[in-house]
């Protein structure tokens, strides 16, 4: 597939340059250098796409259509996205910075998305509701119709299959609205759905810019329910829009995610978790362990093996899998910069890093340890989206403390404990504030598990079983009998 081909929309499963004619360059972030460009939608494309869906999710044919064939559908996508994964890795390491074996694994991770709800499409059952004689009472799970989903830059192709492999399993159609930042991996989908054969209009991926494509999207009168994954700000701005078509809604919006380690913690299963935790995607993770919440006595300890780890992570391009790769943009860059040198304002002390690199192309932030932080600072509040831990302490023997200092944000998207006493664990997990709480191992879980915030880190549910019941409504049907 070439690049022009894969940066077009694809609408009624067909590659299309849209009707404005409008380009997005695409850069990379390693080398600042525009690499390729995707078609820029305006209303007009994205009311085409909408109106694809549209026919598909009202065509007699899928609304008849036998569970285990859409059963089909789904494994045959999960194969035909294993077919493109090695130029779409490629694409995506060039476009979003991120280490080759990372993107690869993206990909594979969207299959995964396929496979697994693929396997729950025969399963999507109603229930028998007793009202005594005379009466047959049953309940019918229906699709919305259309789904759309707007998807970030972070994980543009696992987190769109995310929501496509839900929509399709229990007979939505969906839209999806590619980030501009790095759209060409994402867009590269929609090869696999024509390897796959999926039906014309069932999967439509557009990419513009969120105040002109996206706005588009989530105020279109066709839209049935909105998929978002992004910031507080865009998705306020979204659940405003759906307000007026009284549109159900997804929402997940990041975090401020702490780890609280307990003195009895290994620390070598802490320091394998910050590893991953925060620096995993250069930071560039909603659910990032953002915080990590130390006893007083071990403090130094842990803050020098943090700090040594931090150090000893190799910075450079993805696509010669370094551990530490350029964050999206220029603008992200600075803004993770400003939030290390705001912290050194209000008190906080950098015991690494906190500086942009450069000494080379690329928009690169170092992996950063800022210490001495409290509660009101910025640095432990507001989501940084960055390779930057913020440390903070907490008496041994006040768990009540540590926990209190966990929950201490208006986010709620994860949490974690690390401890080697079973029951500590699981009391502080009960009383840690998130949708998930990880247990002596960050990011413990998988495609499987439920996944979702409070607060404003969201609402709905995704990933696991948990994640149909969004798209799908139940329909309760009452018969009088005789």
């Amino acid at each position: 597939m070439t690049s022009a081909e894969s940066a077009r929309h694809f609408i009624a499963n067909a590659f299309t340059e849209g009707r404005s004619g409008r380009r997005i360059p695409v850069e990379n972030p390693a080398t600042e250098a525009v690499v390729g460009e995707a078609a820029s939608a305006d209303a007009a494309d994205i009311d085409d796409a909408v109106r694809a869906a549209r026919a598909y999710a009202d065509a007699p044919e899928t609304r008849d259509m036998p569970p285990v064939e859409r059963m089909g559908m789904m494994f045959r996508m999960a194969e035909a996205i294993r077919e493109i994964a090695d130029t779409g890795a490629r694409w995506l390491c060039t476009e979003s910075g991120k280490p080759l074996a990372d993107a690869r694994g993206e990909f594979d991770e969207a299959a995964r998305y396929f496979d697994y709800y693929g396997g729950l499409a025969d399963k999507l059952e109603g229930r028998a509701i007793p009202l005594g004689g005379g009466y047959l009472d049953y309940t019918i799970p229906e699709p919305y119709g259309v789904s759309a989903q707007i998807v970030p830059w972070n994980f543009p192709v696992a987190l769109a299959a995310r929501s496509l492999a839900c929509a399709l399993a229990t007979g939505n159609a969906s839209v999806v609205k590619a980030p501009e930042e790095d759209p060409i991996a994402l867009l590269m989908l929609g090869r696999a759905v024509q390897r796959a054969e999926l039906p014309r209009g069932a999967v439509n991926i557009v990419c513009g810019y969120g105040e002109d494509a996206g706005a588009a999207l989530v105020q279109h009168p066709g839209v049935d329910q909105i998929v978002f994954t992004g910031s507080v700000p865009t998705g306020q701005a979204i659940l405003r829009a759906a307000a007026e078509n009284v549109v159900p809604c997804v929402m997940e919006l990041g975090g401020k995610s702490a780890g609280v380690v307990c003195p009895d913690a290994d620390l070598e299963t802490v320091a394998a978790s910050v590893r991953t935790g925060i620096y995993f995607n250069s930071g560039q993770v909603c659910s990032a362990m953002s915080r990590l919440i130390v006893p007083e006595s071990r403090h130094t300890e842990i803050l020098d093996r943090v700090v040594a780890l931090s150090e000893s992570l190799s910075i450079g391009p993805g696509i010669a899998g370094h551990a530490i790769t350029p964050l999206i943009s220029a603008e992200q860059r600075d803004r993770v910069e400003a939030y290390c040198l705001g912290a050194e304002q209000e008190g906080a002390r950098l015991a690494t890093g906190g500086r942009r690199l450069d000494d080379r192309p690329g928009h690169y932030m170092p992996p950063t340890v800022v210490d001495r932080v409290q509660p009101g600072m910025r640095i432990a509040r507001e989501e940084v989206f960055g390779p930057v831990l913020a440390v903070q302490t907490y008496p041994d023997d006040d768990t009540d403390r540590a926990v209190a200092l966990a929950n201490d944000t208006d986010y709620g998207l994860c949490a974690g404990v690390f401890t080697r006493d079973l029951d500590r664990a699981h009391r502080v997990a009960r009383r840690l504030r998130g949708g998930q709480i990880y247990v002596n191992e960050w990011f413990a879980g998988g495609v499987e598990t439920p996944f979702g915030g409070v607060g404003l880190s969201g609402f709905g549910r995704e990933k696991g079983q948990e994640a149909l019941n969004n798209y799908l409504r139940t329909k309760n049907v009452a018969v009088r009998l005789g």
